[in-house]
């Protein structure tokens, strides 16, 4: 009778380990959808169209990709045409283009700024960061390399919430427009991707605190 009744209770002991596991990983399964749905809601009201956005001096273009060429991808191409629109309509006087050059071969900046100033825009008015290998590396220069207080950030919409997140926790004043001049047919796809990048976005923005690629500072204004 005992026996028996230790084997009841040890049962017992193990449903509620186990229980306890499985809300446990529901939990953990369930947070990236919880913070990218908490970051969406909170940074929407932040995003434009290019007609309603507040000026700011700067414009902040993340890199998105280029060709074997050098040719900007689609993304990165309507990323660049959305910010010299920006600079056309006086919303903002300096577009930062921040990409990755860790390569000789692979240089996002000047693909970038190729494309812009076919646009029309003057080089003078272009500034190139070559380190920008992440949406946190491309923020976290924009303030510290170069002195960008407030801008405009300019990229498709599955990815413009992460960017103001991001650029908001590392002190910078955004508000963004999305480059979103077609109809991705991988869009969804991205917004999946993003539960695992703005969970990381979390972790480096609150616990990690990773360094990017720094260098001499190069103030814009």
């Amino acid at each position: 009778m005992v026996t028996s009744e230790k084997k009841a209770r040890k049962r017992k002991r193990m449903l509620k380990v186990a229980l306890f596991l499985l809300l446990v990983g529901i939990g953990l399964g369930l947070s990236p959808f919880a913070l990218r749905w908490w970051v969406d809601l909170r940074y929407k009201k932040l995003i434009y169209t290019i007609e309603a956005v507040p000026p700011r001096k700067v414009a902040i273009v993340y890199g998105a990709g280029i060709t074997t060429d050098g040719r900007p991808l689609a993304a990165l191409a309507d990323r660049v045409w959305t910010a010299t629109e920006l600079y056309k309509a006086g919303k903002v006087q300096k577009l930062l283009m921040s990409g990755d050059n860790r390569y000789i071969e692979y240089n996002e900046p000047e693909a970038m700024r190729q494309y812009a100033l076919a646009q029309g825009v003057p080089d003078e008015d272009i500034v190139l960061d070559y380190a920008g290998r992440r949406t946190y590396d491309t923020c976290y220069r924009a303030g510290y390399i170069f002195g960008v207080e407030e801008a405009i950030l300019v990229t498709q919409w599955f990815h413009l919430d992460r960017a103001l997140y991001t650029c908001d926790k590392l002190g910078i004043d955004a508000v963004g427009v999305a480059a979103d001049r077609r109809d991705y047919h991988l869009a969804r796809f991205w917004w999946v991707r993003e539960l695992a990048a703005v969970s990381r976005a979390w972790l480096d923005l609150n616990f990690l605190h990773p360094t990017p690629v720094l260098g001499e500072k190069l103030p814009i204004f």
